[in-house]
């Protein structure tokens, strides 16, 4: 997939958050939910992983579950139950490495892979925690305009040496932009969270170039969604140590 597809896929990811943002609680889970499973199902597709349809389940599973939680827990930890579908994730996954018997190749490179997508499927729960914190969408309209400047500065055909520090700089004046210009947002808040968000976009663009061609479709749609939910958590972490 082009580096043009890749960031469309990320945006039209952005728009649908943002839209169930405004939509209400239970779109934004809905929506959180449904990127989680795509997320899951593809990224051991797109790492040509061994035993793909359980892990994918695997970490689609975490994700969902993470998203729902977030979004229909009743006390302010509407993260709380995360790190323990994070840890029962993994723990699956290592499971699913022993029944695959002795003497495979690649086996722990295909635990830290799967790993990682249990992680990155799990912090996207933070963009329904991210409502639950604000009770307004604005913040995700910030956070969203920062990342999707950083999504199209990543599908310059440029070495990622200029395309880093590129859409770092323009994502952080993005994010001020826009919560000047549609919301009520602090302008220095939005400024730090668009900075870091391209940052992870970024370092993410620059794994997938490593990582060469996905081998199907729907491994390269989760590697386009990969930025778009791993970003999640840190939304909503960011948001509550500047704005809550």
């Amino acid at each position: 997939m082009k580096s043009s597809i890749t960031g469309l896929v990320g945006i039209l990811a952005l728009a649908a958050l943002v839209a169930g943002h405004y939509a209400g609680l239970g779109a934004v889970v809905g929506v959180a939910m449904a990127l989680a499973v795509v997320f899951g199902l593809g990224w051991p597709q797109y790492l040509g992983l061994p035993a793909r349809k359980t892990l994918g389940t695997v970490i689609a599973l975490t994700g969902a579950a993470s998203a729902l939680t977030a979004g229909v827990t009743t006390n302010s930890g509407f993260l709380t139950w995360t790190p323990i579908y994070i840890a029962v994730g993994f723990g699956a996954v290592l499971v699913v490495q022993l029944v695959r018997g002795t003497g495979q190749a690649h086996r722990l490179e295909s635990t830290l892979g799967a790993g990682a997508g249990v992680l990155m499927a799990a912090f996207g729960c933070g963009w329904v925690a991210s409502l639950r914190l604000l009770e307004a969408p604005g913040l995700t309209l910030v956070a969203a305009s920062s990342a999707a400047v950083a999504l199209l500065v990543g599908m310059l055909p440029w070495p990622d040496r200029v395309v880093a520090p590129l859409a770092i700089v323009l994502a952080a004046l993005a994010g001020p932009l826009a919560a000047l210009v549609f919301t009520d947002a602090e302008v220095v808040a939005a400024a730090v969270i668009g900075a870091l968000l391209a940052a992870v976009i970024a370092g993410l663009r620059r794994l997938r170039t490593l990582g060469g061609e996905p081998r199907n479709a729907l491994g390269a749609v989760s590697a386009a969604l990969a930025p778009v939910v791993s970003v999640g958590a840190l939304v909503y972490f960011v948001s509550k140590l500047l704005l809550a």
